[in-house]
Order: structure tokens, then sequence, then C-alpha cells
């Protein structure tokens, strides 16, 4: 494994790190989601992504439960608020300083911590004054219950907002967490030069598109049982906008490009993302074991600038750049 820093900050993570989005709680049972966390650790991942809306609660549970007997400082912990949690109240949402202040208290204990190493804003909220968000925030900070703060999917014009006021508070904002890969690309345009700027880094979800680059899912061909694109259970909405044909059809032209490379294609498509400067780590998640071991492999590899090229020439009719996709609710 190798580490690289998180935004302009002193905080080293791991550049693979582990998510349970979609799998604790949710597609996997616990015993396997433990030994999904396990292999993560052997592999040398010490930095791992939740969030409270995540199975409503129930994955930081069940990452609690994974990580006890870890020494605590050797693990960065990270989580979000945001979406509608509990039994979705007025107030179970959103960024006002009573989601946020509340918010903190029921991750902390569901994790079994006493702080989050990156406490982030899982959306960006229009209905409360960015001023109320970035001084809970901060106040989050002050309390000793989050170290750094931080966002996903906030657009260039508001991480730059978001960024002043964290000046005028002191507070280190460090990171967002946008999806990113090699078919969407909507963050090169804006975000990532304001992030550069503002001194954050990219924690990206989604490197393999959910699961769609490591070609699995073949053109034309039946969908595999059991896969992401099957669970009715919120997986197959989440890759819809990647099992269209075409998409199937580039990714298919990467199969022998990887092969060339030694690669897998879960290994080069996760890689891929690292190769940005400007992305610190790529999330990975796994319903099995050996998902981790092979995702992890993409840890230290450098993709040529050839092999990049014809990357981009494969998958060029499919990619998404749109800036304007960047948008919260």
């Amino acid at each position: 494994m190798e580490f690289r820093r998180l935004g302009r900050s002193g905080l080293s993570i791991s550049e693979i790190s582990y998510g349970n989005w979609l799998t604790h709680a949710s597609q996997v049972a616990e015993d396997q989601a433990k030994a999904c966390v396990k292999a993560a650790l052997e592999a040398g991942i010490t930095t791992f992504d939740t969030a409270d809306v995540y199975a409503n609660t129930k994955a930081e549970e069940v990452l609690g439960r994974a990580l006890e007997g870890q020494r605590r400082e050797s693990l960065e912990i990270f989580t979000k608020a945001y979406w509608p949690t509990g039994p979705g109240g007025p107030n179970d949402k959103g960024l006002g300083r009573k989601h946020i202040l509340e918010g903190i208290n029921g991750s902390l204990k569901r994790l079994g911590t006493d702080y989050v190493d990156l406490y982030q804003a899982h959306r960006f909220d229009r209905t409360t004054p960015l001023e109320e968000t970035m001084l809970a925030f901060a106040d989050v900070v002050r309390q000793g219950k989050a170290l750094y703060i931080g966002v996903s999917e906030w657009d260039a014009d508001q991480i730059t907002r978001g960024a002043a006021l964290a000046r005028e508070l002191n507070v280190p904002f460090i990171s967002n967490q946008p999806q990113y890969n090699a078919i969407w690309r909507v963050i090169e345009e804006q975000v990532v030069p304001a992030s550069e700027q503002e001194g954050l880094s990219q924690i990206v979800w989604s490197p393999i598109a959910q699961g769609v680059l490591t070609g699995k899912y073949k053109p034309g061909a039946p969908l595999p049982e059991g896969s992401r694109a099957t669970d009715q259970a919120g997986g197959a909405s989440t890759i819809q906008r990647y099992m269209e044909e075409p998409v199937l059809q580039a990714v298919a032209k990467l199969e022998p490009l990887a092969a060339e490379a030694g690669l897998s294609l879960a290994t080069m498509a996760v890689a891929w993302v690292l190769q940005n400067p400007n992305v610190a780590s790529a999330i990975i998640g796994a319903s099995r074991p050996e998902q981790v071991h092979e995702n992890v492999k993409a840890a230290g590899v450098k993709l040529d600038a050839d092999l990049l090229k014809k990357i981009d020439e494969a998958l060029e009719p499919v990619v998404i750049r749109d800036p304007s996709l960047t948008r919260s609710p």
C-alpha cells in the first residue's frame, strides 16, 4: 500500500480506501462484511469511509464492529451527514446545525470511536445558510469529534465559498468526495482546479463505474447472477447509467489493453483514477474478500502515457464530461 497526503494537510491516507455503501447491512451479511474489512486491513488499507445514511445508520454499526480491536491511531475513519436518517423527520436531514451536531454524536456511537478523522457534508444543502453549516462543522472539530472536514459532490463554486468560510473559521477543510472514473469525468474541468486552488484533494467513489469497468457485463449478454445490476434493493438503479450497450462495447475494447499491461480491468480502472495528482484515494467496495484483493493491486501502479492515450481513445464516445452534472438536490 502507498499513502498520499489529503489536501493541504498533514493527514496521510491509504491511496486505496474501503467504503461500505450498498454493501454492509444491505447486500451482504455481517460476517461477509467483516471478512471484507479483514481483507482490506491485511492488504494495508487504513482508510475507511462510510455515512450515516448507508442502510439507514446500520452500515456504520457494522463497520464499527468490524474494526473492533484495531489500533485506533492506525486508522483513518470517515463518515458523512446530509441525507435523511432515522424516521426522516424535518430535522433528520440536511446541513442545519441541529442535524450536524446530533448526526456526529450518533455516528460516533455507532462507529464505537471518540472521533472521526474526517466528517463530510454528503451533499450541498441549498436550504440552509452555508455560514450555519460551516460554523457547525467548525464546532464539531473544536469539540474534538472530528479532526478535519470535507464535502461530497460539491461543485466548484460551492467548494470555493466553503473554503473561504473555513479560512475565516480557522477550520481544516481538506477534501471533496466525488464520483470519478474513466467514463465519468465531470470533475476535471472545474472541480479539480478549484480544489487545487483551495487545498482540497479528491477521495473518489465508483472508480470501477459500479463494476462496469471490470468487464463483468458483456455487450448483448445476460446480466451475471447476483451482480449489482440485478440487485433491486438499490444496486440496479445506481449502475443503470453505465449499462447502455455503447458503454459496454467501449469497455470491451479495454480488455486487450489491460491484458497487454499485465493488469485486470478492475486493477487498471482503479489505477486510472490514481494517475490524477489531485486524487488522494480511490474508494473500493466489496461483497467478497477476493474483490478487495484484486482492487488493491492498483496501489502504486503507474500507467504509461501510451496506455492512457489508448484508454481515452477506446472510451471517448461514451465519456461524460459535463461539469453541470456535479450538482446537489
